[in-house]
């Protein structure tokens, strides 16, 4: 499948299984996620596996988003070691961390697996169950597993505006 034919097919899956996802998936999921470039190559994000089913009922207390899966991933930035920029001290750690998060998103869809990109979720509880995420800006959570049978994209998914409308050629 080329990178257009995976971008097309990606959907934003709400409706996931619990069953078990293979480690050998798991791996080259995260080895793509760390594949993604970062500014100056600073790498200053974590990315936490919430597998067992007490790490995942403490998620649960932060976000109703998970879907019916048993696997998320979090993607968090951490803004000391970024790169700063210096003309007007931009940093670019969350940047960094949705690049990563967008690899994973992607390579998920690879794997033959569904996630959504799920922004709602309270940050301050997650690093309260999760202390290994405090001094993190937490960007995504990722519920992730085989797409249910009846799963589908949202009836919007293809909604895109014209390129005319979002391309301003210089």
């Amino acid at each position: 499948m080329s990178f257009y034919e995976l971008a097309k097919a990606r959907y934003s899956c709400r409706k996931l299984t619990d069953a078990a996802i293979e480690p050998e998936k798991i791996e080259r999921i995260l080895r793509a996620a760390i594949a993604a470039p970062t500014a100056k190559n600073a790498q200053s994000y974590t990315i936490w596996a919430i597998k067992s089913p007490d790490a995942f009922d403490k998620l649960k207390q932060a976000t109703p988003y998970t879907f019916g899966s048993a696997l998320a991933f979090v993607v968090g930035a951490q803004k000391d070691g970024a790169f700063d920029r210096p003309f007007d001290n931009k940093n670019f750690a969350e940047i960094d961390a949705a690049i990563v998060a967008t690899h994973l998103m992607l390579a998920v869809q690879d794997e033959g697996l569904g996630t959504t990109w799920v922004g709602y979720f309270d940050a301050p509880k997650l690093q309260e169950l999760f202390p290994e995420m405090q001094g993190y800006e937490l960007v995504a959570v990722f519920p992730v597993g085989y797409p249910a049978a009846d799963a589908k994209p949202h009836v919007r998914h293809e909604d895109r505006r014209a390129l005319e409308e979002v391309v301003v050629t210089l």
